[in-house]
């Protein structure tokens, strides 16, 4: 571990490590500020209220990373759920959205004025590509399906503000999520699995990053006859 430390305390890559989770969204800094500053701040004050809080969860986020170990292994499910859980309890410190509660946001603030269902649905594709996630269910088709059922009965695009046709369109969801063995009860466990999803291939970048960073200090002259330390015996807390 001597090594280890004294190898990539030289690297500007790692030397920031912190900098590192910040680059692959493990903690993004604007997740830090909240949605809207409150509309009695002016100039500088906002500017200032906004910049105090960046800085006191910033620094919530430190001294957790400071405390906790990560291991750089995401093909270990253990050190993938260690990742998650010291990722949680950074957002529950910091006062930060949860990935789904993120993509609860997204969804609310983009979609509320949409007024047709089927702009509504493609704008849920949308955000769901747009932050990396699959349908390994294929409940977005079997949404689809169903809104071209209900469009095909009551034979006119359906709207937003519609009960009728919405209540009919909820109706085949339930349909096609039973099909699915989709239940409502176990969403926590769907938002659980997705949460690791993300923890773990946030582990594999950082894990990328540090491979590239131990190559690149491997080519300088006072590290050519030295061995490459394992990645799992990296210990992010020495870098902080």
């Amino acid at each position: 571990m001597a090594y280890a430390s004294r190898f990539l305390s030289r690297s500007k890559q790692l030397q920031g490590s912190l900098g590192v989770l910040q680059q692959h969204n493990a903690i993004p800094v604007r997740a830090f500020a909240k949605e809207a500053a409150p509309p009695s701040f002016k100039g500088d004050e906002m500017l200032k209220g906004v910049f105090t809080e960046i800085k006191n969860k910033f620094q919530a986020a430190v001294d957790i990373l400071r405390k906790e170990k990560i291991t750089l292994a995401p093909e270990d499910p253990a050190a993938v759920k260690q990742y998650a859980n010291v990722m949680k309890t950074i957002r529950q410190k910091a006062d930060m959205f949860s990935e789904s509660q993120r993509i609860k946001y997204d969804i609310e603030n983009e979609t509320k004025e949409i007024p047709d269902a089927r702009a509504y649905l493609l704008k849920l594709k949308d955000i769901r590509t747009r932050r990396g996630l699959t349908d390994e269910l294929g409940a977005e088709a079997m949404m689809f399906e169903a809104l071209e059922k209900v469009e095909k009965d009551i034979k006119k695009p359906l709207l937003r503000s519609d009960k009728k046709g919405m209540d009919l369109l909820v109706a085949e969801f339930e349909k096609g999520n039973k099909k699915l063995g989709i239940r409502k009860e176990d969403l926590p466990k769907y938002e659980e699995n997705m949460e690791l999803s993300i923890a773990k291939a946030q582990l594999d970048e950082l894990k990328s990053d540090a491979l590239e960073a131990m190559e690149s200090q491997k080519k300088k002259e006072e590290f050519k006859d030295e061995e490459m330390p394992d990645v799992k015996s990296l210990d992010i807390r020495n870098f902080i």
